[in-house]
C-alpha cells in the first residue's frame, strides 16, 4: 500500500515497509485558486533578478536539507537512497539551468526599425499554472515544471501524485524557507479528483502534467473547448532499444539493463522493448541475462545498497504481474522470471520475456521491471519494429554503424534518439518529449521556459506619426 484517500484525508505509506509515512488533510481546490490569482499580479510585477534571486535561494534551503530530503524520497518512494540524492541533486541543478533557458527562449528582442520605430518581442506569465506531478520523481519532475514557471513570472499550484504527496510537501516548503510567497507557490493535497477540478477550473490558465497517458488524454479531452489555457503533456512511451552490431557484448548489455531497469522500470524513458538482431541473439540476451539476475533488490536503506526498490504499491505489483502472465498466455516465453520475493510488499525481481513469436504484441506501457525482447533479421525491420508503437518517446540504438545511426535517427519516431548511452537519463539541458502518445509537442526540461510564458509583439514609436494616402478625397 503506497496511499489512502479517506473522504477527507489523505494517507501516504513506505512501499518497502507498508508503514504508514504521512497524512493530511486533502486540500480545497477553489481556496487555493483564488489564493494563487490574488497572489500573481504582484509576483509578476517583480523585477526578472527579483525573481530570480529568490529561486536561487530556493537551491540553498534543498542543500541544507539534501540528507533528510533524499532519505524521505526514499521512503515514499521506495528507490534506494543513492538514487533518492541524484534526485536532489537534480532539483538544485534545475534552477541554473532554467535561468538560463529562460533567457535564451524567452528573453526580450528589439529590432530597430528607423523612422518605423522599433519591433520589440517580449513575454508574459500566463497567470495560475496546474503543475500535476508523478510518483516515480516526485520532487525533480514537478520541479521541472515550478522553477522555470516562477521564473517567468506565473503562480503554481502543485497537486502532487495521491502516492507521493509527503515529498511534493517539503519540495514547497524548501520554496518558503526561501522567501517565496506561500500564496505564490502552494501544495494541493488530493487525490483524482482534486486534480481533475483543479485541471478544470476557471481559474487556472495553463496546466503542465507528468503521468501515464490515461490521464494525459483525459485532461486534453477536458480542456478541448479551452484553448486559451496551456497544456503541456508529459506521458512516458513503449521505447525500443535496438541491439546491432558490436564486439563489446558485456557493455551493450549494461546499457540494456540500465535502461530497463533503473528506478524499478518506472521511468518513462524506460526501455520497454529489447529489439536484438537474430545473429547475436544468443550471446547477447545471454549477456543481459546474466547481469539482470545478478541485480540485488530490496529497501532504501539496505547494506549493501540495492540497484532497485520496489515498485510504487502492491496495485502496481499486481498489475505488472497479470501483463506478464497475459504475455506468457499469448505466446511469450519467460527467459528470466518476474517474481514476487515478498508477496506481501510490492518487490518485483527484474523479468525478461520472448515476445517474437506473439502474434499481437500490446503496445502498452508496463511500468516496471519487465523487458520483452524481439529479435529480427534486417536493419529496416529492426526500425519497423521500433516505430510499432503509438508512442514516441526514447530509443536508443547500441552498436551499429555510422550510417545505420543516421538511418536509425532520421526513420524512428521518438523525442529522444540515442546512440550507445540508455534510452533513460536524459540531460535537463536539452528539451525532453516526445510524440504520439508520448506528449503534445510541448517539451519539457530546457524547453519548458516555451510553455511558461507567451510572446508579445510589439511596433513602439516615442511618438505618434501618421499619414493618409490611396482612398482618401483632398481636404
Amino acid at each position: 500500500m503506497s496511499a489512502q484517500l479517506l473522504q477527507s484525508e489523505l494517507i501516504s505509506f513506505e512501499p518497502a515497509t507498508g508503514a504508514e509515512l504521512w497524512r493530511a488533510p486533502v486540500g480545497d481546490v477553489d481556496a487555493a485558486v483564488a489564493r494563487a490569482r490574488a497572489a500573481w499580479p504582484q509576483w509578476a510585477a517583480r523585477p526578472f533578478a527579483s525573481r530570480v534571486e529568490l529561486v536561487r535561494r530556493f537551491v540553498n534551503e534543498v542543500r541544507r536539507e539534501a540528507e533528510p530530503f533524499a532519505e524521505l524520497i526514499a521512503r515514499e518512494t521506495g528507490k534506494p537512497l543513492w538514487e533518492a540524492r541524484t534526485e536532489v541533486e537534480a532539483v538544485m541543478a534545475k534552477v541554473e539551468i532554467s535561468v538560463r533557458a529562460y533567457q535564451e527562449r524567452t528573453g526580450q528582442q528589439r529590432l530597430e526599425g528607423g523612422l518605423q520605430g522599433s519591433a520589440a518581442v517580449r513575454h508574459k506569465p500566463h497567470g495560475v499554472m496546474a503543475v500535476l506531478g508523478p510518483y516515480n520523481f516526485p520532487a525533480h519532475l514537478p520541479n521541472g515544471h515550478i522553477v522555470p514557471a516562477l521564473i517567468a513570472g506565473n503562480a503554481v499550484i502543485l497537486k502532487p501524485s495521491e502516492k507521493t504527496p509527503a515529498v511534493g510537501e517539503m519540495l514547497l516548503r524548501c520554496f518558503h524557507g526561501a522567501g517565496l510567497p506561500e500564496d505564490v507557490a502552494q501544495l494541493l493535497v488530493g487525490g483524482p479528483d482534486e486534480g481533475r477540478a483543479l485541471v478544470a477550473h476557471e481559474g487556472v490558465d495553463g496546466v503542465l502534467f507528468t503521468g501515464s497517458s490515461r490521464t494525459g488524454i483525459a485532461i486534453n479531452r477536458a480542456l478541448a473547448d479551452q484553448p486559451g489555457k496551456i497544456v503541456a503533456l508529459e506521458m512516458g512511451g513503449n521505447n525500443p532499444i535496438v541491439l546491432w552490431d558490436t564486439p563489446l557484448i558485456s557493455d551493450a548489455a549494461t546499457l540494456v539493463v540500465q535502461s530497463a531497469f533503473t528506478t524499478a522500470g518506472q521511468r518513462c524513458t524506460a526501455a520497454r522493448r529489447l529489439i536484438v538482431k537474430a545473429s547475436m541473439y544468443d550471446e547477447a540476451v545471454a549477456a543481459v541475462s546474466a547481469l539482470t539476475e545478478r541485480i540485488i533488490v530490496g529497501a532504501p536503506f539496505d547494506d549493501p545498497p540495492p540497484f532497485i526498490g520496489p515498485v510504487i504499491d502492491n496495485e502496481a505489483a499486481d498489475q505488472l504481474t497479470e501483463a506478464l502472465v497475459e504475455l506468457l498466455s499469448h505466446g511469450g516465453r519467460s527467459i528470466v522470471p518476474m517474481r514476487r520475493p515478498r508477496g506481501e510488499l510490492p518487490f518485483l525481481t527484474p523479468g525478461l520475456i520472448d515476445t517474437t513469436d506473439m502474434a499481437e504484441r500490446p503496445d502498452e506501457e508496463l511500468f516496471g521491471p519487465l523487458l520483452q525482447i524481439v529479435n529480427v533479421h534486417d536493419f529496416d525491420e529492426a526500425i519497423a519494429e521500433a516505430n510499432a508503437t503509438r508512442f514516441g518517446l526514447s530509443a536508443a540504438l547500441i552498436g551499429g554503424s555510422p550510417q545505420q545511426y543516421n538511418r536509425f535517427w532520421g526513420n524512428v519516431r521518438a523525442g529522444i534518439v540515442n546512440w550507445n548511452r540508455p534510452t533513460s537519463g536524459a540531460s535537463s539541458s536539452a528539451p525532453f518529449g516526445g510524440v504520439g502518445l508520448s506528449g503534445n509537442h510541448r517539451p519539457a526540461a530546457f524547453y519548458a521556459a516555451d510553455y511558461c510564458a507567451y510572446p508579445v509583439a510589439s511596433t513602439e514609436v516615442q511618438q505618434p506619426r501618421a499619414s493618409v494616402g490611396v482612398g482618401f478625397r483632398d481636404q
